[in-house]
């Protein structure tokens, strides 16, 4: 009677975890979608004393490929300037196929929107090292991102504006 006990659990286990797929996330590809490169001011740009002031943007972009694979594209765009006049500009488009499965909502937001960037971020990095440096520019080091605060800051903010909202709202 007991064997009979301690079996039935045991195969209702198993129908669980046959039921869940186990949590899984692995890199299909990696590749540039897409590179920009601009110098406005052509031989002027070379010309200058100082080193030109850099602006940095960031993106992320997902576009969802089926039920398990994502597309994730991290868009940096550099821009150089010398007395408003801008010097180099260049957009850089990483991006990667990325399955992902067996993961609840706020996990697989916080691997698509901060390790895939993370794991994006170096090839960036270095194409715009590269093109730079063959443009005849000093090459560019960006700094490492941390990915994880960023988007724990966003999260943040919408909790913050979703509860701005709600109280107005209520006050209304």
């Amino acid at each position: 009677m007991s064997e009979e006990n301690t079996q039935e659990p045991q195969a209702q286990a198993n129908g669980q975890d046959q039921d869940k797929a186990a949590p899984s996330f692995a890199v299909r590809r990696i590749y540039l979608k897409d590179l920009s490169f601009e110098t406005p001011m052509g031989l002027e740009a070379f010309n200058q004393k100082q080193p030109p002031k850099i602006e940095q943007e960031l993106n992320v972009q997902v576009n969802r490929v089926d039920e398990n694979h994502h597309e994730v594209v991290l868009l940096l765009t550099i821009t150089a300037k010398m007395e408003e006049k801008v010097a180099f500009l260049i957009e850089v488009k990483q991006a990667g196929i990325f399955s992902i499965s067996g993961m609840d909502k706020a996990t697989m937001a916080q691997i698509i929107n901060a390790n895939c960037p993370n794991i994006l971020f170096p090839y960036a990095r270095e194409t715009i090292d590269s093109v730079l440096t063959r443009g005849s520019f000093a090459p560019l080091m960006l700094p490492p991102i941390n990915f994880d605060a960023v988007f724990a800051q966003a999260v943040n903010s919408a909790q913050q504006k979703a509860a701005d909202q709600a109280q107005a709202e209520t006050d209304a």
